[in-house]
């Protein structure tokens, strides 16, 4: 068995199998990718049929980030000869004196030249009559925007990842982290050198700067999404209704029917707080009495019997904002974080963090997301989950 390599990825969720497909397309067969769990497993965050994509965002930098990612994901389905991303153009709605300001996604889309409308809730209803939205409802609809197919994502980036040399391992957790003779030596069941590690942990993020002596203040919930039957369910199909976002406190989004017979519909950030190891995989009643009622006021006709609720964690950071770096005591050892929003980017993630391992810079504007931003350097930072 081959123990030695160039780079090694661990985690193989939405983030780490992208590293592993974007390094192996320049570094081959000497990527190794470990994942603690069986491939395609549900204990994190990215395994799903769909995620919302989109290119309305609250900072001109994440739009320009969102634009990138469209072309990462094309240049995947290109190679893997398979279609990941659906378009359906998206929704943002917001009340007046919305807790996720609507200005900033028209300003920072504006920033970038980015096509959009803006709509009231009476062209809403025209369009979309599945929607009942009184009359101070306002809306942004983004054509460009629709679906990421996320399991699928994550099966085409190991699949393509293996195709350029790489090899995967599952059910390979790691006990230990150590420089060694200028190299690095990642422990499990067997011990491996690389020369550069890339670490796409999510929830178990902490559990693996601990063997580095860092921890970052990281916040881990566990959420859940509703797939919903209702009468009339064709009015619902992704040619005919778009992924929605409603931009308040607390904050629903959903999608047209893909991947199962119903319509996806959840709360962002609406779970409890959990650890990677304590979370469960029971629905919890209150945040779907929560979505329910929210779909009785604003949109009836989703609301039919339940197909079943599921369950996925979040991966927090205090501002929100992504994790993209390279370790300032460690150099050879490059983060990534999602922040519980970064499915969409997966694959632009991976690109660059494959950039930082080989190349040791990236032409993308990271800054952003340094490791040691203020916010992350402190013990119980002010948390801001709303974006």
């Amino acid at each position: 068995m081959r123990r030695d390599y160039e780079y090694i990825v661990l985690g193989l969720g939405g983030i780490g199998s992208a590293a592993a497909y974007w390094l192996a397309r320049r570094a081959g067969s000497e990527v190794l990718g470990l994942e603690q769990f069986e491939t395609g497993h549900v204990r994190g965050e990215s395994q799903d049929h769909s995620r919302i994509i989109r290119l309305s965002y609250h900072t001109p930098a994440y739009v320009r980030l969102a634009r990138q990612a469209y072309g990462a994901w094309a240049a995947l389905e290109q190679e893997a000869q398979e279609q990941l991303v659906l378009q359906t153009g998206g929704l943002d709605l917001a009340p007046p004196n919305s807790a996720i300001p609507l200005v900033n996604y028209i300003d920072s889309m504006r920033a970038c030249d980015v096509p959009f409308e803006l709509i009231d809730a009476a062209e809403v209803r025209h369009r979309w009559p599945q929607f009942r939205l009184q009359d101070d409802i306002s809306a942004v609809y983004q054509p460009d925007a629709g679906i990421v197919a996320a399991g699928r994502c994550n099966a085409a980036h190991g699949r393509m990842a293996r195709a350029h040399g790489a090899t995967l391992r599952d059910v390979t957790p790691v006990t230990s982290i150590q420089a060694v003779d200028g190299e690095l030596e990642i422990v499990g069941d067997v011990t491996y050198r690389c020369r550069k590690l890339i670490i796409a942990a999510g929830p178990w993020t902490n559990q693996v700067l601990a063997h580095l002596n860092m921890r970052l203040p990281l916040t881990i919930t566990q959420e859940q999404v509703t797939y919903f039957a209702p009468p009339g369910l064709t009015s619902f199909g992704i040619d005919r209704f778009p992924v929605w976002i409603w931009m308040d406190d607390p904050c629903f989004y959903g999608f047209p029917v893909y991947g199962e017979a119903g319509i996806k519909v959840g709360q962002d950030v609406g779970g409890v707080e959990v650890t990677a190891d304590t979370r469960t995989f029971e629905p919890e009643p209150a945040a779907l009495r929560r979505v329910e009622q929210f779909l009785a006021q604003y949109l009836p006709t989703a609301l039919g019997p339940s197909l079943y609720t599921k369950t996925c964690l979040y991966t927090l950071t205090p501002d929100r904002d992504f994790v993209i770096d390279t370790l300032a005591t460690q150099p050879d050892i490059t983060i990534a974080i999602g922040a519980g929003h970064g499915f969409k980017f997966a694959s632009l993630i991976g690109k660059i963090l494959s950039e930082l391992a080989i190349d040791g810079t990236t032409v993308h504007d990271i800054a952003p997301f340094r490791i040691d931003r203020p916010i992350l350097t402190k013990e119980s930072p002010t948390q801001g989950f709303m974006v």
